[in-house]
């Protein structure tokens, strides 16, 4: 039996609902469906040993965003002992066998094995002669832009059809080059020639065709996808049509995690208190209160306080029933939040309240926010930021809602991309979703208004960010990139959070990994928006440990500030690195200009853009201009001035 220890977070990215991932004995195998995902390992799903309640996490924002009534933490796996009666062990999450098709190292045979075939299994052609030798999977696999996987067609590309009759014995033979011409399928029947892999993996930019598709069979009929789902238990057609091309089942293009985040926000009215509403979402009154949710005349302040006395008593009816009120009745937005804006894209529109909270000062149980004077900064601070908020303690949420192939981003609707993840999609009421929680500590920066609406509108600065607006703009149709607001100050504030990333990993000990951003970047005039929080998260319920917050105090801040401008002044690949934006851009889809792995670039998990949209001239000035950047006068670029 293929077994392999992942850890939960891992189960919603990278190998969440259909991703490929390699058992410890070389197994590939694929992350089952949402549908048996808290079944115990024997199959038993006995309510009196699988406690469902005791997973769920509440977030309240990305429920609504997402449209389930709830989020569930993956199932930790606890070994279960004879009659023991403990709930929830033996919980495993289902993988099953994929690719179907395998290969002999020793007489080439290729065999095509159930989705359910587990352990290590013997080449039957080799086995009747008397020889050992084990089957390995093949190293293709097939997919389409829609979502779909399915095993290589080998015996249609070998006999160039679509539907061939032929059933003799098929063999993956590999003739010693690196390429995929060096790569034979050949047949025991004697009617085809063997056929190379070449050029199974090109198709057109856009998707709209594919070599496979266009040349496997000679008929001039494309071959198309047919909706195979495996993670689902079956391997049947569906419905799909789209071009199918062949790939490395390890490929990056295979498997794209689509993860929304949201930091919590405590919900809160005038009636009812957020550290009132928190303990209502939190168990032993949060389980009573989803299992009676469908009966709301039960639901009544008398019967809370019959369960928990102590723990209510320092609340009025009136404030229980209006927290009932908010956690029954919907998902309203926080009283400290902000109503939709017009224009607002979705995922500005989503970031909206959390910006509104994190300009404030708050002390709930999951979200602490202190404010430090902006005067108690030194002046190069001052003349730059207009708020600083230390936040001692957050909490992130991260929900898979689905998946892409081929590309990373896609025009699905949110509705298909749930889809993906259930055989049975379940009804709304017991709809769910995966998601982890992390927890941490950050620091809140907001930009001087003022100065920055002066600065984006000069001409040599729309100038300079015109080009990467066009090239990305380009790639957007073929790429089938979301089409997002582009502007200076997210440039600048985004490049702002990648030299102050790389500077806290010398000044307080993080790795390059540890540490995270949130950009919150508008340019609509009558809410304009222009922050990051910069923070780090652990699994643990406590949080980290304070480092973070101390470096963004006043006695550290400013230093720290200041050493991160003058880092972004020269890289180590200057003159060319700070060149590169005119004259084609670089990185990612060349949408970057003078940012590269010597400067601004940080470990792409800690990058909400893959490491794109980065400029240090919008920062510091470039070489001709220092003054072009935001932060191109005084001491930030004294670097800069002495080269």
């Amino acid at each position: 039996m293929s077994r392999a220890p992942i850890r939960r977070a891992q189960l919603v990215t990278p190998f969440g609902v259909g991703a490929m991932t390699v058992a410890p004995d070389g197994t590939s195998l694929i992350a089952a469906g949402l549908d048996h995902w808290f079944e115990a390992s024997d199959g038993d799903t006995d309510s009196q040993r699988v406690d469902k309640e005791e997973f769920k996490l509440d977030e309240w924002r990305l429920q609504q965003a997402l449209g389930v009534t709830h989020l569930r933490l993956p199932p930790d796996y606890r070994a279960r002992w004879p009659g023991d009666p403990v709930t929830n062990t033996g919980l495993t999450v289902p993988y099953l066998r994929f690719p179907r098709w395998h290969f002999c190292y020793r007489c080439h045979l290729l065999v095509e094995l159930p989705l359910t075939v587990r352990g290590r299994v013997r080449c039957p052609e080799c086995a009747g002669k008397d020889r050992w030798s084990r089957l390995a999977q093949v190293p293709f696999v097939a997919m389409c832009d829609f979502g779909h996987v399915q095993d290589f067609p080998w015996r249609e590309w070998v006999h160039r059809s679509a539907t061939p009759a032929c059933d003799a014995p098929l063999r993956l033979i590999a003739t010693g080059s690196a390429t995929l011409s060096g790569q034979l399928v050949k047949c025991d029947c004697g009617n085809v020639k063997p056929r190379n892999l070449a050029g199974i993996t090109e198709a057109q930019p856009d998707g709209s065709r594919s070599f496979l598709s266009d040349n496997l069979d000679d008929s001039g009929v494309p071959y198309l996808c047919s909706g195979r789902t495996p993670w689902h238990g079956f391997d049947a057609p569906g419905a799909c049509g789209r071009p199918l091309r062949g790939s490395l089942r390890s490929a990056s293009n295979v498997y794209f995690a689509l993860i929304r985040s949201s930091v919590y926000l405590p919900r809160s009215s005038a009636d009812a208190p957020s550290a009132l509403v928190g303990l209502l979402e939190q168990p032993p009154l949060s389980t009573v209160i989803s299992l009676l949710r469908d009966v709301p005349a039960s639901l009544t302040p008398e019967m809370l306080r019959g369960l928990q006395r102590e723990l209510l008593q320092e609340y009025s009816d009136h404030q229980l029933q209006a927290a009932l009120n908010l956690v029954t009745g919907g998902f309203p937005v926080s009283s400290d939040g902000a109503s939709g804006v017009e224009d607002d894209d979705q995922e500005t529109a989503f970031r909206r309240p959390e910006f509104a909270v994190l300009r404030n000062t708050r002390d709930d149980d999951q979200l602490a926010i202190r404010e430090v004077s902006i005067d108690s900064y030194s002046d190069s601070v001052r003349s730059t930021l207009s708020r600083v908020m230390l936040v001692d303690k957050l909490r992130e949420t991260r929900a898979l809602f689905g998946f892409n192939r081929v590309f990373p981003e896609g025009d699905d609707s949110l509705a298909h991309r749930k889809a993906l993840l259930w055989r049975t999609p379940p009804p709304y009421k017991e709809s769910w979703l995966p998601a982890y929680t992390v927890f941490g500590e950050g620091i809140f920066l907001e930009l001087r208004e003022d100065r920055l609406h002066d600065w984006e509108s000069r001409t040599d600065v729309q100038r300079r960010v015109a080009p990467l607006i066009s090239r990305y703009q380009q790639i957007q149709e073929i790429r089938r990139l979301r089409d997002r607001p582009i502007s200076p100050r997210f440039i600048l504030i985004h490049t702002l959070a990648h030299l102050l990333m790389n500077r806290l990993t010398f000044e307080c000990g993080y790795s390059s990994a540890a540490l995270r951003e949130r950009i919150y970047a508008s340019v609509n005039p009558l809410a304009p928006m222009a922050a990051v929080l910069i923070y780090t998260a652990a699994g643990d319920s406590e949080g980290t440990m304070g480092g973070l917050v101390r470096m963004g105090k006043p006695d550290h801040f400013g230093a720290t500030l200041e050493r991160a401008i003058n880092d972004g002044a020269w890289c180590s690949a200057d003159p060319v690195c700070m060149e590169a934006g005119e004259r084609g851009g670089q990185g990612p889809d060349s949408c970057n200009l003078a940012a590269c792995h010597n400067c601004g670039l940080v470990p792409e998990t800690a990058c909400e853009e893959f490491n794109r949209f980065l400029d240090r001239a919008l920062v510091v000035g470039s070489l001709v201009d220092p003054s072009l950047g935001f932060f191109g006068e005084g001491s930030f670029v004294s670097n800069l001035q002495s080269v």
